[in-house]
């Protein structure tokens, strides 16, 4: 699996209200929040490979995910239907296609997805291709293999090369005490990316005051992880996904199978409504142009004032600092992109 820095190829200068496309990769980019013109996505996930970005989100619930390329982050151009459940002749799920990931490993690529069944319950699933555009295939269906709903797959190959899969349990199912809670585990993978393999590990459920623990509905969902001298950052995000109230955590492990301790400056990125960012959340990360500096990718709601499944994508820097991870943002102006 390629790491996170990869080689660069291209750079572009952006200009506000148009965008101009230098040769010289010498040139400064810049950008301002929400990126590219895509509405109506969620859950942005980013991968970069040999100096081009792609990006799959939430985006044809009923069929599948589109994916988008780009060569600088910040200027994104459709390239079509990377999974399109229409075009499989098994077709095990009806719609609610949700939150794919895509790593590669081995030279191939494995995108992680959930939708739901005939069954009305969420499940997930592993499909995989030789390109980053697709079209992916399914490979496994019904990864996790034991009753209630699973979502938001996150697939984690650690320095040894030991690869985890880390995924939510969703309150659609998950009910206890009359509460619909959501839980994140983890579980180790079989080493071609297709199955799970031992026990599952539960991490983390809503208990912290802004994560609403005492509500009838809660949630911690959209793990991610990031390894950062030799510690293992769980970022999360809690509260509901339509609400400007949707934000993002993390929690922290010298193990990728916990036992994980929440940050007390959670949440770390949240809601500015005064400069129209509503719910930021459900977030991947990627590096700049670089290489090395470290991008979160969220979502954040396309109408602040009314905030729906419409959202839209928007990036800001990520670092660490004496041990605690923050992000510089939501930023609304414009930032050099590094």
């Amino acid at each position: 699996m390629r790491k996170l820095a990869l080689p660069i190829i291209f750079s572009a200068f952006l200009i506000l209200g148009g965008c101009e496309q230098m040769a010289e990769s010498n040139e400064t980019v810049t950008y301002q929040n929400p990126v590219g013109e895509m509405t109506d996505i969620g859950d942005p996930y980013v991968l970069k490979v040999d100096g081009t970005y792609y990006m799959y989100a939430t985006s044809v619930p009923h069929a599948g995910f589109r994916v988008w390329e780009s060569d600088n982050l910040v200027d994104w151009e459709e390239a079509g239907m990377a999974y399109d459940h229409r075009d499989h002749e098994d077709k095990w799920a009806q719609y609610d296609f949700w939150a794919p990931e895509v790593v590669e490993h081995n030279d191939t690529f494995y995108m992680v997805y959930s939708a739901r069944d005939y069954t009305g319950s969420l499940k997930m699933a592993i499909a995989t291709s030789d390109s980053p555009t697709g079209p992916f295939q399914d490979a496994t269906v019904g990864l996790i293999d034991r009753p209630g709903s699973f979502i938001d797959g996150h697939i984690f190959i650690d320095d040894d090369g030991k690869p985890y899969l880390y995924y939510v349990e969703d309150n659609h199912e998950n009910i206890i005490d009359g509460k619909h809670i959501s839980h994140i585990y983890v579980q180790e993978m079989t080493e071609d990316l297709l199955n799970v393999t031992g026990e599952p590990h539960f991490i983390l459920e809503p208990d912290q005051a802004w994560e609403n623990p005492d509500g009838d509905y809660q949630w911690n969902e959209g793990p991610f992880i990031v390894k950062n001298d030799g510690l293992y950052y769980l970022m999360y995000s809690a509260n509901f996904y339509a609400s400007s109230d949707y934000a993002i955590g993390y929690a922290v492990s010298d193990s990728p199978t916990g036992p994980f301790e929440k940050s007390e400056s959670n949440p770390i990125l949240s809601k500015d409504m005064e400069n129209g960012i509503s719910g930021p959340g459900h977030n991947s990360v990627t590096v700049g142009l670089d290489d090395e500096t470290l991008y979160a990718v969220y979502h954040i709601h396309t109408d602040p004032e009314n905030p729906s499944g419409d959202r839209r994508m928007a990036i800001d820097r990520l670092y660490f600092e004496d041990g605690e991870m923050k992000i510089e943002g939501p930023t609304s102006d414009e930032q050099e992109l590094k």
